[in-house]
């Protein structure tokens, strides 16, 4: 074969020993250009230029307008919205979509050279610092952020296929670092010649140059970083982890790391569900590359010779005791893209009120969405009907759902003159028998709420609940790992078998329930952390079963102050009802039949949402006529609680059941969506509670005459027996209606004659006011002689006192003896 023709202006070929040839100049070092790369920015800058929704005359493409927006809030991220691309051009949309990675710096020079034809004056910072030009101008660094991609991936669908393309995945935010510089061109200086070498890119390493650029200096590792001529961007990392419901059966959760820079940085928040637009990239596991104990060091290379070049180039440098198989890598995702999924709006702009206003709602919704919204707000008896639409799969307890759907509206959060924060969340805690259905309304709210949190007390901890103190895997410093309150925070927290928590665990909790704050103080850390969110809690009663003879504390393994925390306590109880069996298992059996042609409620749940963003705007506000019922309510359940034998309380009624009235006050006037609480909404706050905190079922009480005849052999049963048995013991609610009604009559012929009322007057007023509840004769005897036990009963618990006879009054019947009110019952609580 010939010898090839040596090609035009290069050295002819020896068969001599070849020489080592000199360093080619900078200038001769032929510049590769990528040609698609070249047609991909020139026809993105065509797409930024020319696309437009709408074909009015006169108006501006949408991306040009963006430009002007962009620098009015002095911002430099451009969002561009991939359906729009996809619309201007395919072709352009599947590289982008393909190549992402390869082709970024050419979609990022396209979007400078629409700044720089637009908008010039913005292409440079007014600044001395980090010059990279001889006129001393700074370039801005501008950004794309691309979202609403058709395709959102999971985290466990992530392989090296998807290296380098364009994707969007989703997950829950677990931990957030804090927001770093990261060095994006470096500028080195040389430390023999003090030469500068400026814009050396980084590539998620440090990265110096290769030898120095002055002909006469060959220095190749002693260099000095100039910070103020280089340039730096905020970099976090955040971490992310599958949602719930993408986790497949048997499986554990899966986590990855996503990278975040510039403006996208505290974007997102520990426990929000958010979905990041971006490429997937691979780094070296420096964690890994160790030996285990040993915290890995970053070492400067100081080898001179032909050898170094080849190393420097590499991405791990300093590991010949590895083999080729102890090299592991780790994929991470680098997001240009961040969107909340409760809201993509607030995402673009930057800005997350935790209160909008109504005018931000409405925005938000479609023309249909608005008139329904309209239409629910005018309506007539809305509240119930929202009640009604509530967990349509369970049947019944439409206490309950009256009660989650007050905790879904909230009251209003307040904070005083001194900087105190006061609670506007509703804690719920629903204690009742098994399998009726506790944990199904865990999980609705669950499912309803966009934030929302559900788990476990027997396999939750304190640190798993508030938050935990881990070390980070790279830099060895301690972190915070939010818990879940904090995951929950402006959302709601299901905690499912309460009772099984250790009372440690349960005190952990206390400070999030009412300060809604969690403080942490170990390993170096003194931090305070918000916890605002609403706490659902399920509980079983000791010993399985609901004891309706004992109080809701005794049934219930809770301390008083966490049971104090609670706003609301709903008792469920498994009772055998003939009718309502009929009716529990009809409901679940066509459920099971029609699925969701079964359930017809009044209103969807996204008609629900929508209604609930909406009425969660409103600010209301006690008026005076409110204001003087809730304190006439408040002392009514005080005067209850301190009633001794007379109350019926489950638990001590404090200030913080007043505040619980005014919170469910608010909450109700938001469901009506009004501005001002009215009196009728006190009322029904205070009818909520009561309901909730007095449940207990007293025993029956006997009224036997003789207090001894339990020490005396018992008779032989028979029918009579057990019928005059039935007769001399009535129910605690009959007994106390008895107590009440007589008491006040008794005190109120004192009141007027300053005299007592002797034991046939008593018995003869009864028998007169229950005239007309009496038929026969029969039923006369009957009630004469179960008044008669009654008031001897009531003579021994202290309730009446019997007067003292005089001498001459000896020998009078014991009915004609005078009875008076005992002087230690308190009168006024018994109206």
């Amino acid at each position: 074969m010939a010898p090839m023709a040596p090609e035009t202006g290069s050295e002819p070929t020896t068969t001599s020993r070849a020489r080592p040839q000199a360093m080619p100049k900078m200038d001769e070092i032929p510049v590769v250009t990528d040609e698609t790369g070249e047609r991909v920015r020139e026809s993105f800058a065509s797409f930024l230029e020319r696309f437009t929704l709408d074909e009015m005359a006169g108006r501006q493409p949408e991306y040009v307008e963006q430009l002007y927006v962009m620098r009015d809030y002095s911002r430099t991220t451009l969002y561009v919205d991939y359906r729009h691309v996809l619309q201007h051009d395919e072709v352009l949309a599947r590289a982008i979509s393909e190549q992402y990675y390869r082709f970024l710096p050419y979609l990022r020079r396209a979007l400078i050279d629409c700044v720089t034809v637009y908008i010039p004056g913005y292409l440079y910072l007014n600044s001395h610092m980090a010059s990279t030009a001889s006129s001393g101008l700074v370039t801005r660094d501008f950004h794309l952020a691309f979202h609403r991609l058709p395709i959102v991936s999971g985290i466990r669908s992530l392989h090296t296929d998807k290296i380098g393309r364009l994707l969007a995945i989703s997950g829950t935010v677990t931990r957030t670092s804090e927001v770093r510089p990261e060095l994006l061109l470096g500028t080195f200086t040389c430390v023999e010649c003090k030469t500068s070498v400026p814009d050396v890119e980084q590539q998620f390493r440090y990265t110096e140059p290769i030898m120095c650029r002055n002909p006469l200096c060959q220095n190749r590792s002693q260099w000095e970083l100039d910070v103020e001529k280089s340039r730096f961007c905020d970099w976090q990392k955040v971490r992310i982890q599958e949602n719930p419901n993408e986790i497949p059966t048997g499986s554990m959760p899966r986590s990855m790391d996503v990278i975040l820079r510039s403006e996208i940085v505290e974007r997102a928040k520990a426990g929000d569900k958010c979905t990041f637009t971006g490429t997937l990239i691979v780094l070296p596991d420096v964690s890994q590359m160790g030996v285990p104990g040993v915290n890995a060091q970053i070492q400067r290379q100081t080898q001179t010779g032909a050898a170094v070049e080849g190393i420097i180039n590499q991405g791990v440098t300093g590991l010949k005791s590895l083999g080729v198989r102890d090299l592991t890598y780790r994929t991470a995702f680098l997001a240009c893209m961040v969107q909340s999924s409760t809201d993509t709006t607030e995402s673009l702009t930057g800005s997350s009120d935790e209160e909008p206003d109504a005018a931000t709602v409405l925005d938000g919704l479609t023309e249909e969405e608005r008139e329904e919204l309209e239409a629910m707000v005018v309506s007539a008896d809305i509240y119930p009907r929202l009640v009604r639409s509530m967990a349509p799969t369970m049947y019944g307890h439409e206490i309950i759902k009256k009660g989650i759907l007050l905790q879904l509206m909230g009251g209003v959060h307040k904070q005083t003159n001194d900087g105190i924060h006061l609670r506007g969340d509703i804690n719920i805690c629903i204690v009742g028998d098994p399998s009726t259905s506790k944990s199904q309304f865990l999980k609705y709210v669950c499912g309803f709420m966009p934030r929302a949190v559900y788990t476990s007390g027997k396999a939750s901890s304190a640190a798993g609940l508030t938050a935990a103190v881990v070390r980070d895997e790279e830099t060895g410093e301690f972190t915070i790992e939010a818990g879940a309150l904090m995951l929950a925070d402006n959302g709601i927290c299901a905690i499912d078998e309460f009772d099984k928590m250790d009372l440690a665990d349960q005190v952990a909790i206390h400070e999030a329930m009412e300060q809604q704050t969690i403080s942490i103080a170990k390993a170096g850390i003194q931090a305070t952390l918000n916890a605002r969110t609403s706490i659902l809690a399920a509980a079983n009663p000791i010993g399985g079963r609901y004891n309706r003879k004992q109080t809701l504390r005794a049934n219930v393994a809770m301390s008083a102050p966490i049971m104090s925390r609670f706003d609301l306590f709903f008792v469920v109880l498994d009772e055998c009802n003939e009718s309502v069996d009929w009716n529990i298992a009809q409901h679940i059996v066509n459920i099971h039949r029609f699925r969701d042609a079964a359930i017809a409620p009044e209103f969807s749940t996204e008609a629900l949402q929508r209604y609930i963003r909406y009425a969660r705007t409103f600010q209301p506000k006690l008026t005076p006529e409110a204001s003087d019922v809730l304190v006439e309510k408040y002392l009514q359940l005080r005067q209850d609680d301190s009633g001794g034998s007379v109350g019926r309380n489950s638990y001590r009624i404090t200030v913080r059941q007043l505040e619980s009235i005014i919170r469910l006050s608010e909450a109700i006037a938001r469901a009506n969506c009004r501005s001002d609480i009215t009196p009728a909404f006190v009322r029904e706050a205070y009818s909520l509670l009561r309901q909730s905190i007095i449940h207990v079922e007293k025993d029956d009480i006997l009224i036997d005459d003789d207090d001894d005849m339990g020490d005396d052999e018992p008779p032989p049963p028979s029918a009579a027996t057990a019928e005059a048995e039935q007769r001399r013991s009535i129910t605690y609610d009959r007994y106390m209606e008895l107590v009440h009604q007589l008491v006040l009559k008794v005190n109120a012929v004192e009141r007027d004659t300053s005299r007592g009322l002797s034991r046939a007057e008593l018995v003869q007023w009864y028998l007169e006011s229950h005239e007309h509840e009496i038929e026969t004769v029969q039923q006369l005897h009957e009630e004469q002689d179960l008044i008669g036990r009654v008031i001897n009963k009531m003579i021994r618990d202290g309730y009446l006192v019997l007067l003292p006879v005089d001498d001459a009054d000896r020998d009078a019947p014991e009915e004609r003896r005078v009875l008076m009110v005992h002087p230690q019952v308190d009168v006024d609580s018994l109206q």
